[in-house]
C-alpha cells in the first residue's frame, strides 16, 4: 500500500512525527507550515513570520467571530487536515511533548478530523514507563495497520 499522510495532534509533536516518518508515512505537523513561512523571502522580518492575510484565509476553516488567533492557527493547520488520510490524537500531553497552546483550536481540529472519517487513533498521553510502552506499541501497530500489515 502507498504511504498515508497522517496529522499529528498535537501538530508540533517531534516524537509523533519522528514514529509516523519510522514507519513510511508522510507526517502533517505545523512544523513544516512554519518552516515554508520563516524560509519565504516575501516574509520580512523572522519571526514575525504571519502576514495580514493568515487570519483571513483561517476564515475558510472557522466562523470570522472567532479570535484571530484561532483563525491564524487554522489557516496553517486546515490545510493539512485537508490532506490528512489518517490521524493520531495524543490528548492531555506534557508541554514539553506538544502543544497547540489554543483550546478552542484544538477542540476545533479534532472535531475536523472526525467529520473526515478517516482512520484515528486516540489516545491518552502516558504517565508512567508501563503506559508509555503500550502508547508507543499502539501508535506501531496503527502505522502498522495503514499500511495493510494486521500485526
Amino acid at each position: 500500500m502507498l504511504p498515508k499522510k497522517v496529522m499529528i495532534f498535537p501538530p508540533n509533536s517531534l516524537i509523533l512525527y519522528d514514529l509516523v516518518l519510522r514507519f513510511g508515512h508522510k507526517p502533517l505537523a505545523i512544523m513544516s507550515k512554519i518552516g515554508e513561512k520563516v524560509r519565504n523571502p516575501e516574509i520580512d522580518s523572522p519571526p514575525i513570520n504571519i502576514t495580514y492575510e493568515e487570519p483571513r484565509h483561517g476564515v475558510k476553516y472557522c466562523a470570522v467571530e472567532v479570535p484571530s488567533g484561532v483563525r491564524g492557527r487554522m489557516a496553517l493547520l486546515g490545510p493539512l487536515i485537508e490532506e490528512a488520510e489518517a490521524a493520531i490524537i495524543v490528548d492531555d500531553p506534557d508541554i514539553s511533548f506538544g502543544c497547540s497552546g489554543c483550546a478552542r483550536t484544538n477542540e476545533l481540529v479534532i472535531q475536523m478530523l472526525y467529520e473526515k472519517n478517516i482512520p484515528i487513533l486516540r489516545l491518552r498521553y502516558p504517565r508512567n514507563n508501563d503506559e508509555a510502552r503500550e502508547f508507543v506499541r499502539s501508535i506501531v501497530k496503527f502505522l502498522k495497520s495503514l499500511n495493510g500489515d494486521k500485526g
